[in-house]
C-alpha cells in the first residue's frame, strides 16, 4: 500500500468555493493483473471533470473522490498479466471512468487503455492529449467510418472546432485528407481553428446551412459531421447539411428529443461517440486504445500533429485545480488546460 498526496472533493461544490477541492493523502494498493501503477507527472481537465464535481447528492460524501481523466507519467510497477509495458515506460492515458482519477501522484490503470507517450512532448503537452485524442480518433476512424486515404473530394462539419477534441480532430481529418470546416466565433477561437488546419470557419452562432452552402465548395450537403457541442440547437441544421448516405457522430447528449426521422430519407447513419465506454462495458475492443495512443504518439513523433496546451499550471494542487476547473466551466477554453508537477 501507498501513501501519496491527492486533489479531492468530499462535496459537489460550485467551484468559487474553496472546498470545492482539497488536497489530501489517499492509498493507492500495489499493481496486479493487467494494472499499471503509474507516477503521474501531468494531468488535464475536460468538461466531464466539471461534470463529476459540481454533479451529485448534496450529503458530504463517505470519503474523498479523486477524479482526472488525462495523465502522463512513468511506470513505477507492473501487474502479473501486463505484457504491453515495463517498469520505466513514460506513458499517456485517460483512464476509466468507474475507477479512481488521475488527480494522484500515483494510480492504476489498466494497461489497454495505455499508450506510450511520445518522446518529443513536454509533460504539459501530453497530458492534453489522450482524452480528446481518443475521443476525436474514435469518432473519425471507428463511428464515421473514413478511411485514411481517397478523400480527395469529401468534407467534413465540425462543429466546435476550438476546443479539445475539434482541435485534434481537425487535424486528423486533414491528415486523411478532408476537407474541413469548422466552427468558432471569436476572434482568438477562429483564429486557433484555422492554425489546427481548417479549410474553412463558419459561425455556429450564426445559421450554419447558409453560411456552408455559401462556401466556395458547389457542395449543398457535407460527407460527415462530428458535434462537439449543443446537439438541441443544431440538430436540424445537422439534418439538412448531412449528404444522402452520410454519417453523423455526436459526443454530446441530448436535452431534448431529437427528431431522427430527419435522416430517414437520406438514409444517414447517426452514432454517439463516448471515449470511456470501451473500458467502461470491458468490451473486446478494449486494447483498441492502446494502439490508438500509440499511433497519436507516431504522428506527434514525426511532427504530423500540433500540441493544443494553451493554458499551464505548474503545480497539482487544490488551488490550481480550481482554477483549471474555473477555466473549463467559462464554456470559452480554446485548446486544453493542464495541471504539471506535485512539488516537494
Amino acid at each position: 500500500m501507498n501513501s501519496i498526496k491527492a486533489v479531492g472533493f468530499d462535496q459537489h461544490l460550485s467551484i468559487d468555493n474553496p472546498d470545492s477541492f482539497q488536497d489530501i493523502n489517499i492509498n493507492v494498493s500495489d499493481a496486479y493483473g493487467h494494472d499499471l501503477l503509474v507516477r503521474v507527472d501531468g494531468v488535464s481537465v475536460n468538461p466531464v471533470d466539471t461534470f463529476v464535481r459540481k454533479n451529485g447528492r448534496k450529503n458530504r460524501l463517505n470519503k474523498p473522490k479523486v477524479i482526472g481523466w488525462d495523465a502522463v507519467g512513468i511506470v513505477t510497477s507492473i501487474g502479473d498479466e501486463v505484457t504491453l509495458f515495463n517498469k520505466g515506460d513514460r506513458v499517456w492515458y485517460a483512464g476509466d471512468f468507474t475507477r479512481s482519477g488521475s488527480n494522484a501522484q500515483l494510480q492504476l490503470v489498466d494497461e489497454r487503455i495505455v499508450g506510450l507517450s511520445p518522446k518529443n512532448l513536454t509533460d504539459d503537452q501530453a497530458a492534453a492529449i489522450p482524452l480528446v485524442g481518443l475521443t476525436a480518433y474514435e469518432s473519425l476512424f471507428e463511428k464515421l467510418g473514413i478511411n485514411w486515404t481517397g478523400n480527395e473530394n469529401k468534407t467534413i462539419l465540425i462543429i466546435n472546432g476550438a476546443g479539445g477534441v475539434g482541435s485534434i480532430a481537425i487535424q486528423l481529418a486533414k491528415l486523411a485528407g478532408l476537407t474541413v470546416i469548422a466552427t468558432a466565433s471569436r476572434d482568438k477561437s477562429i483564429s486557433w481553428a484555422k492554425k489546427m488546419g481548417a479549410d474553412q470557419v463558419v459561425n455556429h452562432h450564426q445559421d450554419l446551412v447558409a453560411q456552408v452552402r455559401h462556401l466556395n465548395l458547389n457542395k449543398k450537403y457535407v460527407d460527415y459531421i462530428l458535434n462537439l457541442n449543443n446537439l438541441d440547437a443544431h440538430w436540424n441544421e445537422i439534418a439538412e447539411l448531412i449528404k444522402p448516405d452520410g454519417q453523423v457522430v455526436a459526443t454530446t447528449e441530448n436535452h431534448r428529443l431529437i427528431d431522427l426521422q430527419k435522416l430517414t430519407k437520406k438514409r444517414a447513419t447517426f452514432a454517439w461517440e463516448w471515449m470511456y465506454s470501451k473500458s467502461y462495458f470491458k468490451t473486446a475492443t478494449m486494447t483498441s486504445q492502446n494502439q490508438i495512443l500509440n499511433h497519436l504518439a507516431k504522428l506527434y513523433m514525426e511532427n504530423a500533429l500540433l500540441p493544443i496546451n494553451t493554458i499551464n499550471y505548474p503545480l497539482i494542487n487544490a488551488s490550481n485545480m480550481r482554477k483549471a476547473h474555473a477555466d473549463v466551466e467559462t464554456g470559452s477554453m480554446i485548446g486544453k488546460v493542464v495541471l504539471t508537477g506535485w512539488g516537494k
